[in-house]
């Protein structure tokens, strides 16, 4: 089942149900008006979503046609949102850089931040930031829960997910230093993140939802070329139930909980040949690939993006089409 939540009807915008060739929705204020609401009594309402699905992709129920660029986040905001780092060789990386090493626990113990959550910006919106601030783009997947009790175990965590997304989890690279220099972690370095404009329940994903994971590329443009496209299923260290149940040790989840897996990335042998020109299978950020500038060359060389740029976040299934829409950002300038 595929949903998504359109920019009207007040801030939290209003739930429609999106076929799954992603051209019709429909609406369904009798069942909930919003996504949030939708999560908050799942059990009741996700037989009645799931039949207006099953409708809108045979034909058999009016519908409006759907427009990405209409589309809020799936949840305009919401109660948590929690980034982790699972893939280590995204971690590697950075430190190697540097030439710092990786603390053994990393690989035992999933890295996690909390992000800020009273409102997203679009999958089509501006990412309104100064240039000075270093604007990177971070391509990855995240899941929405129900309810997760306190203590809840990787499995039963994994239960809980009901849904999937993409996010471009926006970081002010020039900005992060200084913050965790203080010991506090981000704040002012990680703005407000885009998701894709369609979220989507784990059995739409058929095969490729294995091990609360996705086993399918996510592919990255930037301005418009082919920028990345490793598998969101390989190398992850922490599967998506295991992140879960990493943020419920310490406190109960509130269905509508959003956990991220962090900026996706696979180990390449060969350093030169990791970008999509040399053969590799690229990047989701652009730290990435000024770590590996750095690595081979002494310094990075690409740059952080300007205004105008644009960063479009994808990801299709075996037969090529589209699963949850694109996020398809443009750098603005902030306004001085």
């Amino acid at each position: 089942m595929k949903l998504a939540t359109l920019k009207q009807g007040g801030r939290d915008g209003t739930l429609v149900v999106v076929s799954r060739d992603l051209t019709r929705c429909r609406a369904v204020p009798a069942v909930a008006r919003t996504l949030q609401a939708a999560l908050d009594e799942w059990d009741s309402c996700e037989p009645q979503l799931r039949q207006v699905y099953e409708a809108l992709n045979s034909g058999a129920v009016e519908f409006q046609p759907f427009d990405q660029a209409a589309c809020a986040s799936p949840l305009p905001r919401a109660y948590q949102w929690a980034d982790g780092s699972a893939y280590l060789n995204h971690v590697e990386l950075v430190r190697r850089a540097r030439n710092a090493e990786v603390p053994a626990s990393f690989y035992t113990d999933p890295l996690m931040y909390q992000g800020g959550s009273d409102s997203f910006i679009g999958p089509r919106d501006a990412i309104v930031a100064d240039e000075a601030w270093g604007i990177d783009f971070e391509a990855e997947v995240t899941v929405v829960t129900g309810d997760v009790p306190l203590g809840a175990t990787p499995a039963q965590a994994a239960n809980a997910i009901r849904l999937v997304m993409l996010v471009n989890d926006v970081s002010l690279r020039n900005l992060i230093p200084a913050e965790l220099a203080k010991g506090f972690g981000f704040f002012q370095s990680k703005p407000a993140s885009a998701f894709s404009p369609v979220a989507v329940t784990p059995d739409e994903l058929g095969a490729a939802w294995q091990g609360a994971k996705v086993h399918l590329p996510l592919v990255v443009h930037l301005n418009g070329e082919l920028f990345g496209q490793p598998n969101a299923g390989v190398d992850m260290s922490f599967d998506f139930g295991q992140l879960v149940a990493h943020v419920a040790r310490t406190r109960a989840l509130e269905a509508g909980s959003i956990i991220g897996s962090g900026t996706v990335s696979n180990k390449q042998g060969d350093l030169w040949g990791s970008s999509i020109a040399h053969g590799g299978v690229g990047y989701c950020c652009l730290a990435e690939v000024r770590t590996y500038e750095t690595i081979e060359q002494g310094k990075p060389v690409t740059p952080f993006m300007k205004a105008g740029d644009t960063v479009r976040i994808e990801m299709f299934d075996a037969e090529g089409r589209s699963i949850f829409g694109a996020i398809d950002n443009r750098v603005a300038a902030l306004a001085s």
